[in-house]
């Protein structure tokens, strides 16, 4: 097929041990082409709704984006969609690293995984050849004994593999799932989805080029060096590559909005121990990259002091710093670079683990729990010795850990009290590590977002603050017109920012990093439409690709509220709407009033009913996707 796709849906019955093709034509790639869009609209033509996310009826969707492969600049992602077991709500995860690009290149958009194997096994795909195997032996190892085994078993030493950890394999509820050790599935518990289904890898090796599903691969090609060689000359690009996202941790402290303590304040007073310039002197090895991409954001670290950590799992991005770091209070660098080590060597989120030990120290500080319950570990704020127990704990599901694999929502449940206040979490999932207080777009983020708590629902407020920056000039073709000050709650601010969620959402179904196109960084939105055009033979313009990204959140919205989620799920922490402690904002909080006046303008905005949060039938039928709402039950 010539419209930048293979066409083919690789379906996987574990319980029965078998496979077979599906190929769907060109009209019903226009409308999901890829990641997120596909995803959504697989789970809701055949999952049925109520399933036990961690039973065999769940599915798991891998699914490449339009462009994953291209030979351009952060064309790299693929999305892990399933019933999350974490929210229960749609969960999705996006990823980048060579697995996505790889399965394009072996001739797949995307693998369904269906049932439940008998005993644990891998995957093997080599092109068109798909054998299910025996990984029995490679049940209970990490994850780089597993990718050496699977290389060595299988003769090539670029097999590319995905795969789960003990996190995955004992169902901690946000498991992650990896690839090349380094490249995460994190959030929604994608990884204890795979788990449950005693699927611990699998590997993928391609022969073919992406260039061969193009339309016209030519223009693609030619963006490619243009990026490359231009990725220096953005002060977003060149940043990410100087720094990666560490970077930004005392720019967040000076405006006061750097989670400490359990979000109770926005400054830390040990912020220069954690710092990029600490983190730089200290841990930095490398930098690195994912496939074709010129940014090369991810850094990489190794540790031989009072900590040992590893190289092999890539270092902690700007979220583990400050979770593992100023939430927990923690300013041991060595420490924190330990916990994303043993997240990632574990495979579980480091933002959900990390927001689950500040929980419990919280908890711990109030008397909620003690030493009993801890297994005699001194859990409070700034005992970094104690936090890395706790990460251990939780992945082994051990002691406490048992409960704290649960997440949040769940440990606050069972602890009672008090606990609940301390429970940082949308629809289950736990907050990233961005304060809404300073950012109101990014609290709207959370609280719309179809699978929890998500940092990356929309290009955050700063960006959109200044009309002379270079971001707000980049976000002008989308049809932002107008900059904004990151704690405005006006109608306008809800303009943009459900211009900017449909953007965000369309990068996840044609599979590009957020650190790629502009807002964000540096390939201009006309490179982006050229790109889509000449993989495809569309002709489609700007517009056509937002309503790509709108068709996606509304397919993951109609699956939310078939399962019994609406307008009341869409709310904040409490703490949120109290005043930071310290910092720059200190005596900021969220006002519950413009919170919920800006909601229903987002609803308004969007076409759904302000009163439930559900899309309409006359939404969906201007999508092209009035089928959904029956699959939904929503009629």
């Amino acid at each position: 097929m010539a419209f930048g796709t293979t066409g083919r849906i690789l379906w996987v019955d574990l319980t029965q041990g078998t496979t077979y093709v599906e190929t769907l034509d060109e009209a019903t790639y226009r409308l999901y082409p890829g990641g997120k869009a596909l995803g959504a609209y697989l789970l809701l033509r055949h999952l049925p709704a109520n399933v036990d996310p961690l039973g065999p009826d769940n599915i798991l969707v891998l699914a490449s984006g339009l462009l994953t492969g291209a030979p351009f600049s952060t064309a790299t992602r693929f999305s892990a969609i399933a019933r999350s077991p974490l929210t229960g709500t749609y969960g999705e995860s996006e990823a980048a690293g060579f697995w996505g690009p790889e399965l394009k290149m072996a001739g797949w958009e995307a693998i369904v995984l269906t049932g439940r194997a008998p005993q644990p096994v891998w995957i093997h795909i080599r092109d068109d050849k798909v054998e299910i195997r025996d990984a029995t032996h490679l049940w209970g190892h990490e994850p780089l004994e597993v990718q050496t085994a699977i290389r060595a078993e299988t003769g090539d030493k670029v097999t590319r593999v995905l795969q789960i950890g003990i996190g995955g394999e004992n169902l901690v509820r946000y498991a992650a799932i990896t690839n090349d050790l380094r490249h995460y599935n994190g959030r929604n518990g994608m990884g204890a989805v795979m788990g449950s289904k005693l699927v611990k890898a699998i590997g993928v090796r391609g022969s073919g080029k992406w260039i061969q599903y193009a339309h016209d691969a030519q223009p693609v090609v030619e963006l490619g060096r243009r990026l490359a060689k231009g990725v220096k000359e953005h002060p977003q690009s060149w940043d990410l590559q100087e720094k990666g996202t560490p970077g930004i941790t005392s720019a967040l402290n000076a405006a006061g909005i750097l989670p400490t303590r359990n979000f109770h304040q926005g400054a830390f007073e040990g912020v220069d121990n954690i710092k990029w310039e600490a983190y730089e002197k200290e841990l930095l090895t490398a930098r690195k990259s994912c496939y074709a991409c010129a940014v090369r954001c991810k850094r990489e670290v190794r540790v031989d002091d009072r900590y040992q950590v590893s190289d092999q799992y890539g270092g902690p991005e700007y979220e583990a710093v400050s979770g593992f770091g100023s939430n927990c209070g923690v300013d041991d660098l060595q420490a924190i670079a330990k916990a994303n080590e043993l997240c990632n060597r574990y495979t579980l989120d480091a933002i959900s683990t990390a927001s689950v030990v500040a929980f419990a120290m919280e908890c711990f500080e109030h008397g909620l729990i003690g030493l009993d319950d801890t297994d005699g570990v001194d859990l409070r704020f700034g005992h970094a010795e104690a936090m890395l127990q706790m990460v251990d704990m939780i992945a082994q599901r051990r002691g406490i850990g048992n409960l704290l694999a649960e997440g949040v929502k769940r440990a606050a449940q069972a602890i009672g009290g008090d606990a609940h206040f301390f429970a940082m979490h949308v629809k289950g999932q736990e907050l990233p590590m961005h304060d809404p207080r300073g950012k109101f777009g990014v609290g709207l983020g959370y609280a719309v977002s179809e699978n929890g708590a998500d940092h990356l629902v929309a290009a955050h407020d700063p960006t959109l603050a200044n009309a002379e920056s270079v971001s707000f000039k980049g976000a002008m073709p989308l049809g932002i017109r107008v900059a904004l000050p990151p704690r405005d709650s006006s109608r306008q601010k809800v303009v943009n920012y459900t211009i900017a969620e449909n953007w965000n959402s369309a990068e996840k179904v044609i599979g590009l990093c957020f650190f790629g196109p502009a807002p964000r960084s540096y390939i201009q939105v006309e490179d982006v439409v050229m790109a889509v055009n000449a993989a495809t033979g569309w002709g489609w313009g700007v517009n056509d690709i937002l309503a790509v990204g709108e068709r996606a959140t509304n397919l993951a919205r109609l699956f939310n509220a078939r399962e019994g989620f609406g307008r009341a799920d869409d709310r904040l922490p409490d703490r949120l709407f109290t005043p930071l402690e310290n910092g720059a904002l200190e005596g900021v909080a969220l006002s519950r009033d413009d919170f919920e006046r800006a909601l229903t303008d987002v609803y308004d905005l969007k076409g759904w009913d302000t009163d439930t949060g559900v899309p309409t039938p006359q939404k969906l039928d201007s999508l092209g996707i009035g089928w959904a709402a029956e699959a939904a039950d929503v009629t």
